[in-house]
Parts: structure tokens; sequence; C-alpha cells
């Protein structure tokens, strides 16, 4: 549940950054490329700071 929790809040971050650079005029391709590069990055931090740790035995 906190995974998609984190991964809403990172959606937000993504649509914020995204409309910035549409308003600076950049071109399409980049905003898409950097959409892209902050999803992955959004994953990743998302996985790393949300999964459980394994117990020792």
């Amino acid at each position: 549940m906190s995974f998609i929790i984190y991964l809403v809040g990172f959606a937000f971050v993504i649509g914020g950054i995204a409309w910035a650079l549409v308003v600076a005029k950049v071109s399409a391709s980049y905003v898409m490329i950097a959409v892209v590069i902050l999803i992955g990055i959004g994953i990743l931090t998302g996985v790393t700071r949300t999964r459980t740790r394994d117990k020792a035995p």
C-alpha cells in the first residue's frame, strides 16, 4: 500500500516537471525522455524505500 502512495506522489512530481518543461517550450521528445527517466527513478526508489527487510534466522 505504501508503494502505491509513494508512486502517486512521485507521479505528481513527474507531472509538475513535465508541465514546467512544456511551458518552457522544451521539445516534446525531450519531455518524454525526461518523463521516462523519472518513472524509472521513481520505481527504483519506491521499491528500495518500501520493501520489507528479511529477518535474520
